[in-house]
């Protein structure tokens, strides 16, 4: 059974944090962020609101939207390296705050690759005919687990989340994808949450913050990104002028540009959230589709290769068909 993105929406929290503040607390500028990062502001959630909210949220968002229901809603698949808590999962505080009475629900870490394995996995449950209306959510409140004393990433990080609803369709709208991690590089992109202070035979600082070796992270992004597109394009059989658009995870628009030259892309086809959400992990296509939405620029028929990548290290890529 074929499958199709039949809605997005997303939602910022209202707090925005312009590269001035940084420049209180630590020894940084605004021109020294823009230039290094293409940031110059992000959204911060409030200190009482969580991963769910801004999900909830982004589902009311998309209902209103589109003017659809969500009541029939069978599975709910939420990628967030920032849970509410472990347990319970942060898609059935979702499924509970929406009211959706039957629903499975599943939480997913795979860090900035999360929303599209979300979408692999959406498709793949419509394939086998067990579900027929899926909300894969991206959603992260980075701010609550960054070391604001480290001036080399404290300025990256924002909070958001977003939301597709993947459903059956007469033909394929969600074509070939591409997943796979490198674990060895786990020590240089982490979050621990417990008190294991080791990765790979390593030490690490388990203090409940991101921590990031950012010059791996740029070479490895850059080479393993570029490979992949071409390895997807290729594994369904298009070029790159086949696409009318290109979103990758808004780690930092270097990375965009760094990969747009490796791949010969146009940066004019490249769509980011970078430079007013800051980096958030895995909401950041959603919010990438959203912002390109509403300039006019994605429209029916167009064709999106989508790629993510980030902690694990995880990559994950899909081209679909707005």
């Amino acid at each position: 059974m074929n499958s199709k993105i039949t809605a997005i929406s997303v939602y910022a929290p209202e707090r925005r944090i312009t590269n001035a503040y940084f420049e209180s607390i630590i020894d940084t500028n605004d021109e020294w962020i823009v230039s290094r990062t293409g940031i110059r502001e992000r959204r911060f959630a409030a200190d009482d609101q969580f991963t769910s909210a801004l999900c909830i949220q982004a589902a009311k968002n998309l209902a209103a939207d589109n003017n659809i229901a969500l009541d029939d809603v069978d599975f709910i698949i939420v990628s967030t390296t920032t849970a509410d808590q472990v347990m319970p999962s942060t898609a059935s505080q979702i499924q509970n705050g929406l009211g959706i009475q039957n629903a499975g629900c599943l939480d997913i870490m795979a860090a900035c690759a999360g929303f599209v394995y979300g979408l692999v996995l959406a498709k793949g449950l419509i394939a086998s005919g067990t579900h027929k209306k899926i909300l894969v959510f991206g959603a992260e409140t980075l701010s609550k687990f960054t070391d604001y004393t480290d001036r080399t990433s404290c300025i990256l990080f924002g909070d958001g989340a977003g939301v597709a609803l993947v459903e059956p369709s007469d033909r394929s709208k969600l074509f070939n994808a591409v997943t796979g991690a490198d674990g060895s590089h786990g020590k240089d992109l982490y979050l621990s949450q417990s008190s294991n202070k080791i990765i790979n035979g390593e030490y690490i600082e388990a203090n409940g913050k991101i921590h990031q070796n950012g010059k791996v992270v740029f070479k490895w992004a850059i080479q393993t990104v570029s490979a992949k597109i071409r390895e997807l394009l290729a594994k369904n059989n298009m070029q790159l002028n086949d696409l009318d658009w290109v979103i990758l995870h808004s780690a930092n628009m270097r990375i965009i540009e760094g990969v747009a030259g490796e791949i010969g892309c146009p940066m004019e086809k490249m769509l980011s959230s970078i430079e007013y959400y800051g980096n958030t992990s895995s909401a950041s296509i959603p919010l990438s589709w959203s912002i390109a939405m509403k300039e006019g620029k994605i429209k029916p028929g167009q064709k999106i290769l989508m790629l993510g990548f980030g902690g694990g290290l995880t990559f994950a890529g899909i081209i679909v068909e707005a």
